[in-house]
C-alpha cells in the first residue's frame, strides 16, 4: 500500500471516528441533557388535556317547576385564514352585521364569532345565503321558562356565567366544578382512545330550589301590568311573603324585562326594584310609631289627641300639613285616619327612641336574601337630626326602605312581636324568627288599628269580605333635583290578609303617575285587593 493508499484511509477513519463520537454526542443530548423536553413533547403528541364541563343546574320554584333550564342554541362563526369568498363574507357580514365586518377588518384572529345565540330566522338566512364558509355551531345555553321573573332569577352571559339574580348570587354552586382529563390519541390520525386519566374530578352543577310560587307569579304581575298601565306609572312592585317562615311566594316589578331576549334590553328594567331601591314611605311609618308609643307606655289607644280641627298647623314652628282636618280624636282614629298633626304631637314624645325603633324592625338593615344590589336603606340619626327632624320621621320621610325590608317590618304584627327572616332559597334550614321584640298587649292594640284603618279608615277599598285585613296606606311626594317635588309622589300599601292559620303579608307600591290628586288608597290599595283575591283563590283559601 503506498502513502497515498493509506493517508486515504486514515482520513476515512477519522471521518468515521468524528460521525461516530458526533452521534454519540447527540444521543446523549437526547437521552439526557434533553430528556425532559423530549419526554414532554412526546406526551404532547400522544396526550392531551381535556376540561369536561357540567351542565349548569337548574333554579326551581318551591313546586319544582323549573325557572332556569339548559338548552341548546345556535352560534355563526367563520375561519378567516381559510375563507375561500372573501368578498361574498364581507357582503353579507355589511348587511346582517355589520358589528362583525369592522372586527373581521380589525383583527388576524383565526377564528371569529359572527354572533352566538341566533334566532331561527337568523339561522334560516344563514343557511340560505349559501355561503359555506360561514360555520354553524351548537352551544349551551339557558332558557326561562317564566319570563316575569327575569331580574329575580336573573341571566348567563354568553359564556354561561350568571350575571344577575339568582345565576349571579349563587353562580359557583350552580356551575358545578369541571373535571380535567388526560386521553390518550393517535398523533398522527388525531383518533381519540378511550383510555382516560381523570387528574382533576369535577362536579355537578346543583338545583336551586326558590320559595318562589311562578303560578302565583304570574298572577301577580298580570295585576301589577294592569295597573301600571292604568295609572301610566313609571314602574310598581309587589311582594308577597309567608310570615310564618319568611318564605317570599311573589316577587313582581315592572316594568320588566324578557331574559330570553337580551338583545333588546333596556338595562334599567334588569333591576330587582323591590330589594335594590329604597325610598320614603310616607303614612306607612306611622304604624311603627304608634308601635313604639305604645310599647313605652307614651300612649294608648284611647288616649285623646288634639288634631287642631284643621289641615295645617305650626308644631315646633314649621307648618304640618294633613290630608283630612280632624278635631278632638283617640290616638288609634289618629292612624286609622293618618292624620299628620296627631302622629307629630306623639311622635315628639319618642323623641330620639324613634331612631331605635325604626331599626329594631329592621329598618336601615339588608335582609339578608343574597341577591345582588340589595340596599339597606338609610335613617337619620339623632345626631345629625335638625329641629324638623322628628317631624319628618314620624309620618316617613328622612327614613327610607325596600319593599322587602318593609315585608320583613310587617311580619312583627303576625308573629306575636317577633321579626321573621326573608328567604327566598327553599333550603330545609330552620326558620329565622328573633325574639319578641314588642309584647302581646302593644302588639294587639296595633292589630286592632291595623285592621279598623282597612275596615273604616283610609284603606277601605282593601276589605275583603270573610277574611281579616289588616294594613296601612302610605303617599310620599319624590325628590327631584334635591326638592321634594308635589306632583310626583309614590304611593303604598302594606296588608296582613289572614283566615283561621293563614297569613300573608302584601307589599303593594306604584311610583310616579301623571294623574293627579292620587293617593295610596285610590292607587295602590285597589292593586293590593286584586293581588290578595288572586292569591286567596290560588291558594285555595276561601
Amino acid at each position: 500500500m503506498n502513502g497515498y493508499s493509506k493517508a486515504r484511509s486514515s482520513f476515512i477513519f477519522l471521518i468515521l471516528i468524528l460521525m461516530y463520537v458526533i452521534i454519540l454526542i447527540t444521543f446523549f443530548g437526547i437521552q439526557i441533557i434533553q430528556h425532559q423536553f423530549f419526554t414532554d413533547k412526546a406526551q404532547r403528541q400522544y396526550h392531551v388535556e381535556r376540561i369536561i364541563y357540567p351542565s349548569r343546574g337548574k333554579i326551581l320554584d318551591k313546586t319544582d317547576k323549573p325557572l332556569a333550564i339548559n338548552a341548546e342554541c345556535t352560534a355563526a362563526f367563520i375561519l378567516p385564514k381559510q375563507v375561500k369568498d372573501m368578498k361574498a363574507i364581507e357582503s353579507f357580514l355589511a348587511e346582517h352585521y355589520p358589528e362583525s365586518l369592522k372586527r373581521l377588518q380589525n383583527t388576524g384572529q383565526h377564528f371569529i364569532f359572527i354572533k352566538r345565540r341566533l334566532s331561527d330566522e337568523e339561522i334560516n338566512i344563514i343557511e340560505q345565503s349559501g355561503i359555506k364558509d360561514i360555520k354553524l355551531l351548537k352551544e349551551r345555553c339557558r332558557f326561562y321558562p317564566v319570563e316575569s321573573m327575569g331580574s329575580l332569577v336573573g341571566v348567563t352571559d354568553i359564556d354561561n356565567k350568571g350575571l344577575l339574580g339568582i345565576e349571579a348570587s349563587y353562580n359557583d354552586a350552580l356551575a358545578g366544578k369541571p373535571t380535567h382529563c388526560m386521553i390518550e390519541k393517535d398523533a398522527r390520525s388525531n383518533r381519540f382512545y378511550f383510555n382516560k386519566e381523570v387528574q382533576k374530578a369535577g362536579s355537578h352543577g346543583q338545583t336551586i330550589k326558590l320559595t318562589i310560587d311562578s303560578e302565583l307569579q304570574y298572577l301577580v304581575d298580570e295585576q301589577l301590568e294592569e295597573i301600571v298601565s292604568k295609572f301610566k306609572a313609571e314602574e310598581g312592585g309587589v311582594i308577597i311573603l309567608d310570615p310564618a317562615n319568611g318564605h317570599i311566594e311573589a316577587m313582581c316589578h315592572q316594568p320588566r324585562f324578557n331574559p330570553n331576549d337580551m338583545h333588546h334590553v333596556d338595562i334599567s328594567t334588569t333591576k330587582n326594584r323591590t330589594l335594590t331601591e329604597c325610598y320614603e314611605l310616607g303614612s306607612v311609618i306611622k304604624i311603627f310609631m304608634a308601635l313604639a308609643a305604645i310599647e313605652e307606655d307614651l300612649v294608648t289607644p284611647d288616649e285623646l289627641i288634639d288634631c287642631e280641627n284643621s289641615k295645617e298647623a305650626f308644631l315646633r314652628g314649621y307648618k304640618v300639613s294633613t290630608w283630612k282636618a280632624n278635631d278632638i280624636i283617640p290616638f288609634s282614629e289618629v292612624i286609622e285616619q293618618s292624620n299628620n298633626i296627631g302622629v307629630v304631637k306623639v311622635a315628639q314624645r319618642l323623641g330620639p327612641a324613634l331612631y331605635d325603633h325604626y331599626r329594631k324592625v329592621g329598618f336601615g338593615f339588608k335582609t339578608g336574601v343574597n341577591l345582588p344590589g340589595e340596599q339597606a336603606g338609610y335613617i337619620t340619626p339623632p345626631n345629625k337630626w335638625s329641629r324638623r327632624s322628628i317631624i319628618s320621621l314620624s309620618f316617613g320621610y328622612e327614613i327610607s326602605s325596600s319593599l322587602l325590608q318593609l315585608a320583613r317590618a310587617m311580619s312583627v304584627f303576625t308573629n306575636n312581636g317577633c321579626l321573621v327572616t326573608p328567604k327566598l332559597i327553599d333550603d330545609q334550614q330552620a326558620v329565622v324568627m328573633s325574639e319578641p321584640l314588642y309584647s302581646q298587649p302593644s302588639v294587639d292594640a296595633m292589630r286592632e288599628i291595623l285592621h279598623n284603618t282597612v275596615d273604616k279608615g283610609t284603606a277601605r277599598r282593601g276589605k275583603i269580605k270573610g277574611y281579616n285585613v289588616l294594613g296601612k296606606t302610605g303617599t310620599a311626594n319624590l325628590i327631584v333635583n334635591g326638592k321634594y317635588c308635589a306632583t310626583k309622589s309614590i304611593y303604598t300599601f302594606c296588608g296582613i290578609v289572614e283566615k283561621g292559620n293563614y297569613k300573608r303579608i302584601i307589599i303593594t307600591s306604584v311610583k310616579n303617575s301623571p294623574r293627579h290628586n292620587l293617593f295610596a288608597a285610590s292607587v295602590a290599595v285597589p292593586l293590593f285587593e286584586r293581588v290578595a283575591e288572586k292569591m286567596l283563590i290560588h291558594d285555595k283559601i276561601l
